[in-house]
């Protein structure tokens, strides 16, 4: 991110373990007239291999006349699932697998070859397909006939066997960006470290460690995407000389890195806002200082891995222009820096270069005007990158914003489908450089609810996924604690795994509450089971009983009251049993059941600078609060909505039993009264009406 205020909110090489299965087969090609000769030559081969996933290629060879659009159809003999393909569009029933041409591939020549990739994941054994059909038509050897599609015994691989070591990911061909980009999936931001100001441990993250690397890797990840500022280490102009020593410490962590074997990637970071923002007003010094610092960096890596990936500048902003000249701006300094690192030579030649749009939008004008520059560059070994934190409201808090929602997943698939349709589908990777929700973190809890920030996960994974979309998840220790090299919450991190190669089932709440005192009756959560089916409920170890604990309707999941009685217990306020739901695939759902009482608050007095409502939340959890005058139009900052910012504006201390408003919140109300509505998880809605006079505030129930 990019920001000071934004930045608040986010805190070995080895043995291939898989071997190489090549089978040569034919196909015969549909003919565009009755008489056109048809046939070809299928090599698949799975260069990499790890547990649960590997890498495939596949080429096909014209033996014809030549096509224009082809099909290639395969059974999976093990039960594998493509998860994300390149050069192809890949769709699956079953073991039945099917890929076709995407617009830049349709036309093969005599001769000629078609080429894809994707990755997949399998269990057991993961056996090469025995045959391919091209256009309909069963694969021969040969041009015409249609034997058989089974292969011979001498043409049909041996099983691939189970790997024993870490995965490998060597790179993928030069030329070939699609590959490269879907390789880097899935990716990890080492965030507020190298970027932070003025250097690696001011924003209150350890110094990296080669363990830490090796831990991310060893999680699944097969990227790192390192933020870099670098305006706090270099000399003045005109050659702005790069400090050795954060020279060396850098380089000693791409090295670490390449070394885990994950494929790295570096920038400009907070250099956007705190210098290269005043281009083109001042166009010469800030051209200057970028190409001072890029010829620098590029020089130094030119040697380094292909796995090594340069992306230009860290969200592209400048001052006073419109958005029209912000594109033009970035178009600019993304064609200098292509120039530039072309230039260098060794590797650089070929190198990935990630280019972004203006402020890495994921609006169509901003998509647009990347597109048409990429176009205008006639460079093969390019990617497009945005960002992407969600819907706003939900992403923050604010203006209702509290569930993932249809306003939250319209967004997603929305921005997915843009950044799909204006790159992808024209050949062009796409890395989603930055994703998470602005308001998770760990220093700042109850923001956003657990379970719904699953569904976002799940849902982010699953989209990103089928539009073949690499994604980096903004980490800046809100994940990941790095000293410890633990998942801060497991069920997050589980769900981010589940979500590279799975769909998981959630549900419309991850809450039951019933009373501290009296009946207790059934409870109904509509279930999202996301094309998968619902297996049951456990508690631990033991499955609940169908009919007598639970009854499922549809997708509606009730719970009765005798199971309810007996999993609350003495009934204390809070979390009393934890039950999951579990599905076919993917991760359980976990069910909270809460005791509570209605909460209950008391009168106060303070000033604006530091006022404080006494609230008993007797085992509920706060989820939003309304301000509005006695008019009924919305008071406080963001008066476009009388739903305030959680945490920015007010916050619960359940410890200590309160209710903060802190100054932010006062600075933008103005003198009389304000009725404040606060909304708990419970369904419980409390009012409370404060008094403004001056720097004095009063605070009465009801």
């Amino acid at each position: 991110m990019s920001s000071q205020s934004t930045r608040k909110f986010r805190r070995r090489v080895g043995a291939i373990a898989g071997s190489l299965a090549a089978l040569l087969v034919a196909s015969v090609m549909t003919a565009v007239g009755a008489q056109a000769a048809a046939g070809c030559r299928v090599a698949y081969a799975v260069p990499s291999q790890w547990p649960g996933g590997f890498t495939a290629s596949v080429t096909v060879t014209n033996l014809g006349d030549p096509v224009d659009g082809w099909r290639l159809a395969w059974t999976f003999p093990s039960g594998q699932r493509v998860t994300q393909a390149w050069n192809a569009t890949v769709t699956s029933s079953g073991s039945q697998v099917t890929a076709t041409n995407v617009s830049y591939n349709a036309a093969v020549p005599t001769n000629g070859t078609a080429s894809f990739g994707f990755n997949g994941s399998w269990s057991g054994s993961n056996t090469a397909p025995a045959g391919f059909t091209l256009n309909g038509v069963t694969c021969t050897g040969d041009v015409g006939g249609t034997p058989s599609p089974t292969a011979s015994p001498s043409s049909t691989p041996s099983p691939t066997p189970t790997p024993t070591a870490s995965p490998s990911t060597p790179p993928p061909p030069t030329g070939n960006p699609m590959a490269t980009v879907a390789a880097m999936q899935p990716g990890w931001n080492l965030g507020n470290t190298l970027d932070a100001i003025p250097d690696e441990t001011a924003w209150g993250n350890p110094l990296t460690t080669q363990a830490l690397l090796r831990h991310v890797r060893s999680q699944g990840y097969r990227s790192i995407r390192l933020p870099i500022t670098w305006s706090n280490h270099h000399g003045p102009a005109p050659d702005y000389t790069i400090d050795a020593t954060w020279m060396n410490r850098v380089r000693q962590i791409v090295d670490w890195a390449l070394a885990e074997d994950l494929y790295v990637m570096i920038n400009l970071h907070h250099d956007s806002w705190q210098w290269l923002n005043t281009y083109p007003a001042d166009r010469t010094a800030v051209t200057s200082r970028y190409r001072a610092l890029w010829t620098q960096l590029a020089t130094t890596f030119r040697g380094h891995s292909p796995k090594l990936v340069f992306e230009s500048i860290n969200e592209p902003q400048f001052a006073d222009t419109t958005d029209a000249q912000g594109d033009t701006a970035t178009r600019e300094l993304n064609t200098e820096f292509v120039r530039l690192v072309r230039a260098t030579g060794g590797i650089n030649t070929t190198r990935l270069l990630v280019l972004p749009t203006l402020h890495t939008s994921g609006e169509q004008a901003r998509l647009d005007a990347l597109a048409a520059g990429i176009d205008q560059l006639h460079d093969p070994n390019l990617a497009a990158t945005v960002h992407f934190y969600g819907w706003w409201p939900f992403s923050v808090n604010i203006a209702g914003g509290t569930r993932y929602d249809a306003n939250v997943e319209q967004d997603l698939i929305s921005t997915f489908d843009r950044v799909h349709d204006t790159f992808v589908a024209r050949g062009i990777p796409v890395i989603i450089g930055e994703w998470a929700l602005l308001a998770w973190d760990h220093t700042r809890p109850g923001i956003i609810e657990r379970g719904e920030f699953l569904k976002y996960l799940e849902a982010v994974g699953y989209h990103a996924r089928i539009r073949n979309l690499t994604t980096m998840l903004w980490d800046a220790g809100q994940f990941l604690e790095r000293t410890e090299l633990r998942w801060r919450d497991q069920g997050v991190y589980d769900m981010l795994k589940a979500s590279w190669t799975t769909r998981s089932g959630t549900a419309s709440t991850d809450q039951v509450y019933v009373p501290r005192t009296g009946a207790i009756t059934a409870k109904s959560l509509t279930l999202n089971l996301n094309g998968l089916t619902f297996r049951g409920l456990w508690q631990g170890g033991t499955q609940l009983a169908s009919g007598t604990d639970y009854t499922v309707s549809g997708t509606t999941l009730t719970l009765t009251p005798a199971a309810l009685t007996r999993l609350v217990g003495n009934r204390a306020y809070g979390v009393n049993a934890t039950i999951e739901a579990r599905f076919s695939q993917g991760v359980p759902w976990r069910i909270d059941v809460i005791s509570s009482d209605p909460p209950t608050q008391s009168a106060a007095t303070g000033t604006t600078s530091s006022f404080i409502i006494p609230t008993r939340f007797r085992g509920d959890q706060l989820a939003t609060m309304e301000a509005t005058y006695a008019d009924g139009s919305p008071a406080g900052p963001a008066n476009w909505t009388p739903y305030k910012e959680f945490w920015s504006t007010f916050q619960p201390d359940y410890t200590a039993g309160t209710i903060i408003l802190k100054p932010e919140f006062f600075a933008e109300v103005n003198d009389g009264t304000v009725t404040l509505t606060f909304h708990f998880w419970s369904g419980t809605k409390i009012t409370y009406r404060i008094t403004r006079a001056g720097t004095s505030v009063t605070g009465t129930t009801g």
